[in-house]
């Protein structure tokens, strides 16, 4: 196997997926990269996972938003800052065909969520309306929810939950705006409600914007029996 590798390695060599730069390994970043990302560490929420701009000395504290409303899910993690760097990763990954990205994007989700992918029992995205997934062919949450779930031993349920009302896209939209949008668009599937009672997911999607998205999600499946929710995204919004 090592040996098949590095003829493939010499044929077709790994390379960054920011620059193209040629690295050691596939899903390594070059330095220019590594400086061009940022990724989100400590100190942050605790509960929404925003990053703090500053450490405030408690490993226990939550955001001024989770304060005076706190979301219903249990905790929530993102990878990296959806910034101009970030932004062509998600876009090409998610409209592009690029989904050999997620071998890159792997070991950033497993970093940032650790804990989370830890004290979770189901592995299950953030789903594309039918319609949606047929225009653009594949639901990249649903890939990233896949590889993570094979390579950290979970229950992976591709189809827990399903989009029963065609939404216009978020982009736009205020804060407010998203929330009507995707009010009651989701469901649980009838043939898996058993299976999610009582149990933790954990649920994937590629950016945490406002959270209306997340949030309606975690409710219907808190509505349908499940014990807990927590949340994994590749990327996240930072408002200033």
């Amino acid at each position: 196997m090592n040996a098949l590798k590095t003829v493939i390695d010499f044929i077709l060599p790994p390379r960054c997926i920011v620059t193209g730069d040629i690295v050691d390994n596939q899903g390594m970043l070059s330095p220019k990269a590594w400086a061009e990302l940022t990724f989100i560490s400590d100190p942050q929420c605790q509960k929404c996972g925003v990053p703090f701009e500053f450490d405030v000395g408690n490993s226990q504290s939550t955001c001024v938003k989770c304060m005076d409303k706190p979301p219903s899910y249990h905790q929530a993690r993102s990878a990296l800052v959806y910034d101009d760097a970030s932004r062509d990763l998600v876009l090409a990954f998610k409209h592009g065909d690029k989904t050999h990205y997620i071998m890159g994007f792997l070991p950033w989700l497993k970093r940032a969520g650790q804990d989370l992918i830890t004290a979770s029992d189901i592995v299950m995205p953030v789903p594309l309306h039918q319609v949606r997934l047929i225009q653009r062919r594949y639901n990249q949450a649903g890939i990233m929810a896949k590889y993570l779930a094979t390579d950290c031993d979970k229950t992976l349920m591709l189809d827990g939950l399903e989009r029963v009302r065609s939404t216009p896209p978020q982009g736009f939209k205020n804060a407010t705006e998203r929330q009507k949008n995707v009010r009651r668009a989701f469901a649980v599937r009838l043939k898996h409600r058993m299976a999610i009672k009582g149990k933790t997911i954990l649920l994937i999607d590629d950016v945490l914007t406002t959270g209306a998205t997340i949030e309606e999600c975690t409710q219907t499946l808190m509505a349908a029996g499940a014990k807990a929710v927590n949340v994994l995204t590749l990327t996240r919004t930072i408002r200033k």
